[in-house]
């Protein structure tokens, strides 16, 4: 067997996803939790494919999991793969049988199976093949019978298997109550377990930060390293992320909202996804809830991850929880303006707009406050995009308490005076207001058919700062249009 070298100094961690689907939420913040423990303590990031279910595995998978991860934007320092480490896997496995830690289980119903249903309870162990003579175990594996490989779990001994979760505390269970658990399937590939911890002690890993469903399995794997030889990484598991009905976050039952590609695709930002997913089940000191990756990285500790499961908010009718949603619209205002239009831009394009990068950039600003995801930027700001607006709804033209002669009064008089008006904020800021004075109206009851003559609708950014980015030509022509609407109507 190899050797399995002594723990270092600083924190080695690890995240290990199999690849049987998408990047799931939950596994996204295993990997997340991870990162931020091994950069808050200048350790070490291990990324490691847990990919020896050949039946379970695809290539769509693996891409799926790199993809959401580097959308993320969270690194990592050393890479592998389980199933480049089949042999040595297979030389562990023999090291614990040479020790007589492990047995040949020969029965074909429940080869390769932890677990195996009884009318007296739980399935501990096969009597039968665990008292087999040494001698004829080796006789039939050399007749080529094909057998699983069970560890010897000691029993009758009233021994106790204890460890200390990071989270939940002290844990303590009876071998007599663990099962004779597989180490090899019958046909030689090596199982879940054995392969993670030996991955684990191979790869030198200090700390397993893993989700609280992994807990129970924690007894077998204390037995793993004992039968390595190396001593065990300390543990930690993290609440559970639940629907709102309280049932665990499942790809088959809850679809894609589970998955990271959808928040990526509907125009979350990376580090306020990130933000997102470390309030669920884990807190700082101070309760603060907007943070930035460096401010994460300094406030993360175990002891700030809660017991209890998280709760993930959605419907049917709304798949995004709203705390994400409100973080997301924090994180972009917090963006520098040309990096906020660079991450807009792709939105545009993808919404069949041909945008030039600059007149994104001026577009940007106007909306920032508007918008709650990247890609409400297409239904905020589509207008600036168009050669041409839908046709109007004439009551929109008309300014409340107002009518249409006024408000075509106001658009009529709009074309006089902005062919001469220098389209910046303040010169327009005067002009339009002098206009409003003139025609004897407030500011709002001038501004309203204008706004909804050069955009389309009364909801709309800023007047001033609109129509100097649409830019002359294109407001005379669209006002000339609103004209016409309006005597269409008349």
């Amino acid at each position: 067997m190899p050797q399995i070298m002594h723990s270092p100094s600083k924190p080695r961690v690890r995240f290990a996803p199999s690849p049987t689907g998408f990047l799931h939420v939950g596994s996204a913040r295993t990997f997340i939790f991870n990162w931020l423990y091994a950069r808050h303590n200048q350790g070490t990031m291990v990324l490691r494919l847990d990919d020896t279910d050949v039946e379970r595995n695809s290539d769509a998978s693996v891409q799926s999991i790199f993809e959401g991860l580097r959308w993320l934007g969270l690194d990592w320092d050393e890479e592998y793969k389980q199933s480049e480490r089949l042999g040595l896997h297979r030389q562990a496995a023999e090291a614990i049988f040479a020790k007589d830690l492990a047995y040949r289980d020969f029965t074909p119903a429940h080869a390769g199976d932890d677990s195996q249903p009884s009318a007296q309870g739980a399935w501990l162990c096969n009597p039968g093949m665990r008292e087999m003579p040494r001698e004829e175990s080796d006789r039939r594996a050399a007749a080529g019978e094909p057998f699983a490989l069970r560890y010897r779990v000691p029993r009758g001994e009233g021994r106790t298997l204890r460890f200390v979760d990071g989270v939940y505390g002290p844990q303590a269970k009876l071998a007599d109550e663990v099962e004779d658990f597989a180490l090899l399937r019958s046909d030689g590939m090596p199982t879940y377990h054995l392969a993670s911890c030996f991955d684990d002690a191979d790869l030198r890993i200090t700390n397993i930060i893993r989700g609280q469903d992994h807990l129970t399995n924690t007894f077998k794997h204390l037995l793993i390293f004992e039968g390595l030889g190396a001593a065990p990484p300390q543990f930690a598991h993290l609440p559970l992320l639940v629907a709102p009905d309280g049932a665990k976050l499942s790809k088959r039952k809850h679809g894609p909202v589970v998955s990271v590609t959808t928040y990526r695709d509907a125009g979350f930002l990376p580090q306020a996804f990130v933000n997102f997913l470390c309030l669920l089940g884990w807190s700082p000191k101070n309760d603060r809830e907007f943070l930035a990756r460096d401010e994460l990285v300094a406030a993360f500790t175990l002891e700030g991850v809660n017991r209890s499961n998280a709760v993930v908010n959605f419907t049917e009718e709304d798949p995004f929880d709203p705390k994400a949603v409100w973080l997301n619209a924090e994180h972009i205002r917090a963006l520098d303006v040309n990096d906020l239009s660079a991450r807009l831009l792709p939105f545009f394009v993808q919404a069949g707009f041909h945008p030039r990068a600059e007149k994104v950039a001026a577009v940007t600003p106007l909306i920032r406050e508007r918008i709650k995801l990247l890609r409400d930027a297409v239904s905020a700001a589509d207008f600036f995009f168009v050669e041409e607006l839908p046709a109007y709804d004439p009551t929109e033209l008309v300014p409340q308490k107002g009518d249409a002669a006024m408000a075509r009064r106001v658009l009529e008089h709009a074309l006089e005076v902005l062919p001469a008006v220098a389209f910046d904020h303040d010169s327009l800021d005067h002009a339009l207001r002098a206009a409003a004075a003139h025609l004897g109206l407030k500011a709002g009851q001038a501004f309203q058919p204008i706004r909804v003559a050069v955009c389309g609708r009364k909801n709309a950014p800023p007047l001033f700062e609109t129509l100097a980015v649409l830019g002359r030509d294109a407001c005379l022509k669209r006002i000339g249009k609103a004209i016409a609407s309006l005597l269409s109507h008349a």
